[in-house]
């Protein structure tokens, strides 16, 4: 059985986003020091801070136990292994560009947790009182590929094609 071009796109893209999320940590952590130099002024409404997030998005779920972490590990690499087998009978690029985002971030913070028991997380939007989450690069790379999702069951699910022929 051969390896569609699918495939490989998004298996291509997840090793890109995976790297690209670790050596940006590694960086922030090593080299960049951001445990010290905290919080540092980017702009008015964005700064760069350490926060570790020993849960899931939002620091839902969050457990400062070794059974809790391994628990949140376990469901990662099952929800990694289903993306994979996803990825695998993906038919368009789109699908495998989304899957190859989510599987990068995901293994990204799967990482993170199993190295440190957390997620580190660097980026800090706020307006006055109002703040943002604190998330990462693996963050961005997961909600992108959620979006890319989403479009393309939109436009799979028969909305675009509305829009083809009207014009």
């Amino acid at each position: 059985m051969s390896i569609s071009p699918y495939t490989k796109l998004g298996a291509g893209l997840a090793a890109i986003t995976f790297a690209v999320d670790q050596g940006h940590k590694w960086w922030m952590l090593g080299p960049f020091n951001i445990a010290e130099r905290q919080p540092v002024r980017v702009a008015p409404f964005f700064d760069l801070v350490l926060a570790w997030n020993r849960g899931v998005s939002y620091g839902w779920f969050a457990t400062s136990s070794q059974t809790g972490r391994w628990i949140l590990v376990a469901v990662m690499a099952s929800i990694v292994a289903i993306l994979g087998v996803w990825l695998v009978r993906a038919t368009d690029r789109l699908t495998a560009l989304s899957l190859g985002f989510l599987i990068g971030g995901a293994l990204g913070n799967m990482l993170d947790r199993i190295i440190h028991g957390a997620v580190a997380d660097f980026f800090f939007f706020h307006v006055g009182s109002f703040h943002w989450y604190i998330f990462n690069l693996a963050d961005v790379a997961i909600v992108a590929g959620v979006a890319g999702l989403l479009y393309s069951s939109w436009k799979i699910g028969g909305h675009s094609g509305e829009a083809s022929a009207a014009e």
